[in-house]
């Protein structure tokens, strides 16, 4: 019976002060008894359960994707995580990290998570409200470059990584975003490597997507809701 209420919103309000949901007489006379009446708190406090939300953001190189993913981090609640995938290789890499360190707010706790998301998320899912992910195009860019590695090997671990994440993040009681870039719509790459990174993105952009609870496209600093 109270499964059929989840997405009975007129049912109910939230208060400002408490967050604490207060039921209509009409609603609270369906419940045969206490306990359900408590499930159905939950219930709407949560409609999804204990599943996480995840929201998908992905565009071009400088389609201002990160700087929407920041905005939406900074609606979800004040412990907010960033999850940082960049690894500093060379003098250009640190510089872009250290300009998107400015960008983003102070008070936000920064996790290095260049190649283990499933586990960085489970470790920071209590003390979050949101999860911001930047991005996933790095973390794949890391798995295939590590020294040694074999590429077709490099890509089917990256995306059993991906799945774990996904999973992880659906099981947390916080909203994770999860950026990336939109690398086929240009030249197919000349070399080898090049191709299987694009094809791992696309493939990766596609799992994530179906995943997702939302998925915007950003082009211009402007985000397309798909999903």
């Amino acid at each position: 019976m109270i499964s059929d209420f989840r997405f009975r919103i007129s049912d109910f309000r939230l208060t400002d002060a408490s967050a604490s949901v207060r039921l209509t007489a009409d609603t609270i006379a369906d419940c045969r008894s206490a306990a359900e009446v408590c499930n159905l708190q939950s219930a709407i406090c949560n409609p999804l359960g204990a599943m996480g939300k995840i929201i998908f953001i992905f565009g071009g190189a400088r389609s201002g994707k990160s700087r929407y993913a920041q905005a939406r981090a900074a609606e979800g609640g004040p412990r907010v995580t960033y999850l940082a995938t960049a690894d500093a290789g060379d003098a250009e890499m640190a510089a872009r990290i250290a300009r998107h360190r400015r960008d983003r707010p102070g008070a936000w706790r920064t996790v290095e998570a260049p190649r283990s998301l499933a586990a960085a998320l489970r470790r920071c899912a209590a003390e979050s409200d949101t999860v911001l992910v930047d991005c996933l195009t790095l973390f794949l860019s890391n798995a295939l470059a590590a020294p040694g590695a074999d590429p077709e090997g490099a890509a089917a671990e990256a995306l059993a990584e991906m799945d774990a994440a996904l999973a992880a993040a659906r099981e947390m009681p916080a909203t994770v975003l999860l950026v990336s870039n939109e690398v086929g719509m240009g030249l197919v790459p000349p070399y080898p490597l090049g191709r299987a990174f694009r094809d791992l993105a696309g493939s990766v952009n596609q799992r994530v997507a179906a995943a997702a609870d939302e998925v915007y496209f950003v082009a211009a600093g402007l985000p397309l809701r798909l999903k």
